[in-house]
């Protein structure tokens, strides 16, 4: 019997679908009250109707000024750095006369060492 008493307590939340019926009467109540004074406007209205709808239920593309920055650029202290080692890893043989060399990848915990990786 507790219960009971704490649900009648407690308020009602609102339906959107209520609210949608509602809408939808509405509506054609006011579509049938047209299409009654004019079949013309009738037709005119419900076209716009359907229009109007599928404009609205159109996604529309948001602004990238509310984007999250990038993250910052430099990396913190304490990870491990990929560094390209002296020897050849693997080497290839393009077409033509040219050649991919695919350098040793050597891990080192010093932020110094990336500093050490030449341009090419």
């Amino acid at each position: 019997m507790a219960a009971r008493r704490k649900r009648a307590e407690e308020p009602e939340e609102p339906s959107r679908m209520a609210g949608a019926v509602v809408l939808v009467v509405l509506g054609a109540l006011v579509l049938g009250a047209v299409f009654a004074a004019s079949e013309a406007a009738g037709v005119l209205l419900t076209v716009l109707a359907c229009v109007a709808g599928t404009w609205w239920t159109v996604p529309r593309p948001v602004s990238d000024s509310s984007a999250t920055p990038p993250p910052p650029s430099e990396p913190p202290l304490g990870d491990v750095y990929a560094v390209e080692g002296d020897r050849a890893r693997e080497v290839r043989r393009t077409p033509g006369e040219g050649y991919l060399i695919f350098p040793e990848i050597v891990h080192a915990t010093d932020p110094d060492a990336v500093g050490e990786v030449s341009d090419r």
